[in-house]
Formats: C-alpha cells, sequence, structure tokens
C-alpha cells in the first residue's frame, strides 16, 4: 500500500510542476546593452538591443533579421520599455515569437526625435537614421534596407516614429504609433493649464519660443503630415486609448487619412496614457508589422 500511495504522490507532483512550468514566462532572448555614440551631438548615447533566440543558432547560416525600432516617451529614456511594462518579459517573448531583433534607442527627456532648430545637443533626427542604423548594421546581421526595418513608440516616441518615417520613407517600410503626441501646439491636448504650460515650455527648448514661430510650429505636426503619408505608401498602424489626454489629435489624423483615402490601420481602446495600455498595444502592432515584413 505504501508503494502504490508513494507512486500516486508522484504522480500529483509532476502534474503539479508541468503546470507550474507552464505558468513561468519561458523566453530565451537575449538583451544587449550596447554605446551607440552621436557624432553630431558629441556625446555618447545608450541602446538596448533584444535578440530573439533564434539569432544565435542561425549565426553559421549568417540569417540577417529584421529589426524593430521602439521609441520610449517623454520624460523617458531607452530602457523604458524593458524596466517600465508591467510584464518584465514582453520584448523578449515579441522578439523571440515573430524572430525580431528589437531596438530602443536614447531619445533623451525630451527631443521629440526631431533635429531641434534651437539647439545642437538636441538633434535626434540626424541620429536615429543615420547614426543609430548605422551602429545597429554594422553590430549585428540586420536586413540592411527598408523592408526589413520598421519604428513604433509610445507618445513622444509614437510622434517620432511617425515624424521620422513620413521623412525618410526610404529608411522603413512600416511605421505605428502608440498614444503618439502627434502635434505640438497642443491646441487639442486635454491638459490641466500648469502641466500645459510646462510641456510647451520645454517645446520652446528645442523649437523655439512659439511667439516667434511664423506657423505655430505647424512644420513639426505629423498630423500635417497626412498627405506625404499618402505619397510615400508606408503601412500605418496607429492606437490611442478612449481616455488618453492625446486622443484628439490621434482621431485628427486618422480622419485625415481617411479623407485622403491613405490605408492605414487605427484603433481606440478603453484605457489612458499608461504603461498598462502600452503593454496591450505593443502585441497588436508587432503582429501588424510581422504581416508587412512577411510580405516583403
Amino acid at each position: 500500500m505504501q508503494v502504490l500511495k508513494r507512486n500516486k504522490t508522484t504522480g500529483f507532483q509532476l502534474v503539479a510542476l508541468f503546470i507550474f512550468f507552464l505558468t513561468i514566462p519561458l523566453y530565451a532572448a537575449k538583451v544587449d546593452s550596447l554605446d551607440v555614440p552621436s557624432a553630431v551631438m558629441k556625446k555618447n548615447l545608450r541602446a538596448v538591443a533584444v535578440l530573439p533566440e533564434s539569432y544565435s543558432s542561425a549565426a553559421k547560416s549568417k540569417t540577417a533579421y529584421p529589426v524593430l525600432y521602439l521609441l520610449h516617451g517623454g520624460y523617458g529614456h531607452f530602457n523604458d520599455w524593458i524596466t517600465k511594462t508591467p510584464d518584465k518579459t514582453l520584448i523578449h517573448r515579441l522578439a523571440d515569437l515573430y524572430n525580431l531583433i528589437i531596438v530602443m534607442p536614447e531619445g533623451d527627456v525630451f527631443s521629440y526625435y526631431l533635429d531641434s532648430p534651437a539647439s545642437k545637443d538636441s538633434q535626434f533626427e540626424t541620429y536615429l537614421t543615420q547614426e543609430v542604423i548605422e551602429k545597429i548594421d554594422k553590430t549585428y546581421r540586420t536586413i540592411r534596407t527598408s523592408k526589413g526595418r520598421v519604428i513604433t513608440g509610445l507618445s513622444m516616441g509614437g510622434y517620432g516614429a511617425l515624424y521620422l518615417a513620413t521623412r525618410h520613407p526610404g529608411l522603413y517600410c512600416a511605421a505605428g504609433s502608440m498614444s503618439g503626441a502627434l502635434n505640438p501646439d497642443m491646441n487639442a491636448w486635454k491638459l490641466p493649464p500648469d502641466a500645459a504650460k510646462n510641456i510647451k515650455a520645454e517645446f520652446e527648448k528645442i523649437l523655439g519660443p512659439f511667439s516667434q514661430s511664423p506657423d505655430g510650429w505647424a512644420a513639426y505636426s505629423v498630423v500635417g503630415m497626412a498627405d506625404k503619408m499618402k505619397a510615400n505608401g508606408l503601412k500605418l498602424v496607429i492606437d490611442c486609448g478612449v481616455d488618453d489626454f492625446l486622443i484628439e489629435p490621434n482621431r485628427e489624423l486618422h480622419r485625415r487619412l481617411v479623407f485622403n483615402q491613405t490605408p492605414h490601420d487605427y484603433s481606440e481602446r478603453p484605457g489612458g496614457h499608461s504603461w498598462e495600455f502600452w503593454q496591450n498595444a505593443l502585441p497588436y502592432q508587432v503582429l501588424f508589422f510581422s504581416k508587412v515584413l512577411s510580405g516583403n
């Protein structure tokens, strides 16, 4: 009887152990942290690259991998997507699932990923489109054409992804935005007056005084680039939470893209300007990108 009981207990233990292992987030993606110096800004910056598990095993075949550039938001840094998502395995699992290199470069706390006309220390359009891509392509086995390169981001990073892809369509085959801060004039942002005043001051550091701008910073509005997006023919995916203070600029871009008949994937879901929303949004965007990349 003791032997039977012992065998029965062992069976239950094995089942329980099997269930336990199923619940553990299994991933084997490799996380690299690397220096990506900027000659144009004369400073050293950092980036994180997540390599899928298959990357090392495919070394002998010299397989080249597509790259997703994933941009952080305002007041953030390059490692936000690794450290601030509620699920700390999210990026690793997406890299493994889609055999994709995911690169998270530095965008500083408030650069908007553009070349500032007011500050030589903030030339992030040149940095992202030239120096970062060159460094990543030299460091890893990447597909070194637009057919293997996509870009997205959250908030400031959503703006940056659409801004850079629209201005440099030869670099990317698709672009996305999550809760994008798409129009720096802030007229449609639903913010308390004090918060709006502080953010406007940050914009003036990189764009110059609003009162001295002949077009009210319209040249930097992604919303105003709808016709350029149509001409470029890039695949676009855009989403925003219905409770987000940035919902109206996103809706306006969507309306303009519908009006000029630009194909794009647009969605609104419950949620605000939060990591919970972006954690849910990113897997859908990566699925969208994977279909574009597979088609290429």
